[in-house]
């Protein structure tokens, strides 16, 4: 099924899919953590050879340097079954040319290291068009809260009732840009993300911790639709 719209440079998008069948897509620590590699190998206009990093550490494989991006990443979040990415389109074929290699490179290590075959992911990558600023804000709230479903499915239809607790959970949560935002000390996946093309809504920590408790404490159903 086509979009109803085309990738247009520098405009944004939220970007998201969940595994064939509503399976896990990522099952060990190192499921999670060759994803969130591949957001910054992946995201490049040169050829992904995956061989030449063999043997290579995470401090390393981070340390890389790309010199020419396909997308600018925002924020993302992996969930059990699904991701979610905020991007910036920087010409007419990035985002598509990225998440085919982030998809494929994904599937070809998870096939082979849980001995299966076939596809992971449930077809085409969703996406949707960023149209305005109040959504664009949003969805850096709504990204990073995602794992707060996984310790309290019905949150955004009953309200969460410890706004501080679902914090404290998001902060031992480390397979997300969350900490990019909200912690002082950076750490290498840090490189992932390219905040200034992205609008600068939070300034301090604060601001951005703030913005999660005024979501967390809103208690009507989020407006976002996600993969289930």
């Amino acid at each position: 099924m086509s979009r109803p719209f085309n990738f247009s440079p520098d405009e944004y998008y939220h970007l998201y899919n969940r595994g064939t069948e509503k399976r896990d897509v990522f099952i060990t620590p190192v499921d999670w953590s060759r994803f969130i590699l591949l957001l910054h190998l992946a995201n490049n206009t040169k050829p992904l050879h995956l061989n030449n990093y063999r043997g290579s550490t995470s401090a390393e494989l981070f340390s890389e340097e790309i010199t020419t991006r396909l997308v600018d990443i925002g924020a993302y979040c992996l969930m059990p079954n699904h991701f979610h990415i905020l991007v910036r389109e920087k010409d007419d074929t990035g985002i598509s040319k990225f998440m085919h290699r982030l998809m494929t490179a994904y599937t070809m290590y998870f096939n082979k290291k849980h001995e299966r075959s076939g596809s992971l992911f449930q077809g085409k990558f969703k996406a949707r068009h960023v149209a305005d600023d109040d959504y664009l804000k949003y969805l850096f709230a709504y990204i990073h809260l995602n794992p707060v479903k996984l310790i309290n499915p019905r949150w955004q239809k009953d309200g969460i009732g410890d706004s501080q607790s679902a914090l404290k959970y998001l902060n031992g949560y480390g397979h997300s840009s969350f900490f990019d935002y909200t912690k002082k000390k950076n750490r290498p996946e840090k490189i992932i993300l390219n905040r200034s093309v992205f609008p600068e809504y939070f300034v301090t920590i604060d601001e951005h911790v703030n913005e999660l408790t005024d979501w967390l404490n809103f208690n009507k159903e989020n407006i976002e639709v996600e993969p289930r």
